[in-house]
């Protein structure tokens, strides 16, 4: 009897696209989950054909953006358009199995459809975190009730809506960040807003209508950036309030304010901002800070304010005058930026030697950056970059940026001429 021994083949080493595709095949769960969170969903839907492993694990992924980076449609029809970007958000709601803590809504070519009502109805039974809702055409969406029953919102974002809470509205207890722009919202529902969300942390107001006077009542507030129109703002309770943005849209006339009233808005509207850091007085805010009588210096002086940016008519007597008393009242501010807004035609008291006289008891004891832009070089101007230089012992930059290029040559020769009181005071001249 014979034995036949069969000899054993070798084994088949992996090829190399094998072993690539077993590498991305066997990732851990938590790995494919932070891969697909960072695709646009487009992208994440396609990766179910990389292996079984892969298939549905698009319909778990937490945060549904649907933007134009998800989309991209070669046809122009917008009923095309419209229709096929809701049966796409309908399929991907209607597969995702787990909860949803952002969705994001911001596409272009969308409407403020009905559909909408539909999906944030879906995602409101869900523990969402994070609301961003764009609507870049047509009239004003009204966000549906069920949008303020959302009570673990972090992060609400809103344009182009209308905000109507219910009536039964308590607020929103953990909300920390709120951006409302080109808005239509009424003032008792914004003020019941603002206060009805304790732990509020970031506020964003822009391009709003139905809301004249602002009061702000928020206790933990950190961050308020606000540009619109509006007639007053007060702030209550806002103790944490460190970085404020604020411009107003529209010119105001002193003479018939202040005939009205001679409050100072300027002791009003630091009173209750004892440690602002960064300020930012943009548009015509500043004539609104002029209005009423306007102290030397604040009685409690902004000691922790070490950024402040000025959008002033450096020709207006008024404006001035309240620049000095911001500035006095910033011991410690280390950086200044001044933006230059000419006014063609001013009924106000115009302001030609407001810079030459002696104002300073004291010196710009830690001013380190200075940025001056939009100027022409005229007297007023001039002769407050003098005077900053002469005032700023420690200053180490100073840049100017003019509006036009009429007129450099004589500018920056007039510049070069200017005493400095620091000796590493260096100018920079920035071409417009």
């Amino acid at each position: 009897m014979s034995i036949v021994i069969k000899q054993r083949e070798p084994s088949r080493l992996p090829s190399k696209a094998d072993a690539e595709f077993d590498r991305i095949s066997n990732l851990p769960g938590h790995v494919i989950d932070q891969i697909l969170s960072r695709l646009p969903i487009r992208d994440a839907v396609r990766s179910s054909v990389l292996s079984r492993k892969w298939r549905y694990k698009w319909a778990t992924i937490p945060c549904l953006v649907f933007d134009n980076h998800c989309f991209n449609f070669s046809s122009q029809d917008q009923s095309f358009i419209k229709n096929k970007l809701v049966n796409i958000i309908d399929h991907v709601l209607l597969l995702h199995n787990g909860p949803i803590h952002k969705f994001k809504l911001s596409h272009r070519d969308l409407l403020g459809v009905t559909d909408i009502d539909r999906w944030i109805l879906c995602i409101s039974r869900s523990s969402i975190k994070e609301v961003v809702l764009e609507i870049w055409k047509g009239q004003r969406y009204k966000p549906p009730s069920c949008l303020f029953n959302c009570q673990n919102l972090i992060h609400l974002e809103l344009f182009n809506c209308l905000l109507k809470p219910p009536l039964m509205f308590k607020g929103f207890k953990n909300l920390k960040s709120l951006d409302l722009q080109h808005i239509t919202i009424t003032q008792d529902v914004f003020e019941k807003l603002i206060s009805s969300c304790p732990s509020l942390e970031r506020l964003t107001l822009m391009n709003f209508t139905g809301v004249t006077h602002l009061i702000i009542d928020a206790p933990n507030l950190q961050f308020f950036d606000i540009g619109g129109i509006f007639e007053d703002v007060s702030f209550l309770n806002t103790v944490h309030l460190s970085l404020v943005s604020i411009g107003l849209y529209v010119n105001i006339d002193n003479e018939e304010n202040g005939a009205q009233d001679n409050a100072s808005k300027l002791l009003r509207f630091f009173v209750n901002l004892p440690h602002i850091r960064r300020l930012e007085i943009q548009s015509y805010f500043l004539k609104y800070l002029a209005m009423g009588y306007v102290p030397s210096r604040l009685p409690n002086l902004c000691v922790d304010l070490n950024h402040l940016s000025i959008r002033i008519d450096f020709d207006d007597l008024e404006e001035n005058t309240a620049a000095l008393c911001l500035l006095r009242s910033c011991p410690n501010l280390q950086e200044l930026e001044m933006l230059a807004r000419p006014e063609e035609q001013s009924s106000m008291e115009r302001s030609t030697n407001f810079w030459e006289d002696d104002h300073w008891s004291s010196l710009f004891a830690h001013l380190r950056l200075v940025k001056v832009s939009g100027i022409s070089g005229v007297k007023s101007e001039m002769d407050f970059i003098k005077f900053l230089l002469s005032n700023s012992p420690v200053l180490e930059q100073l840049t100017v940026k003019p509006a036009s290029q009429e007129g450099e040559w004589e500018l920056m020769k007039e510049l070069l001429r200017f005493r400095r009181a620091s000796i590493y005071a260096e100018v920079i001249y920035l071409d417009p």
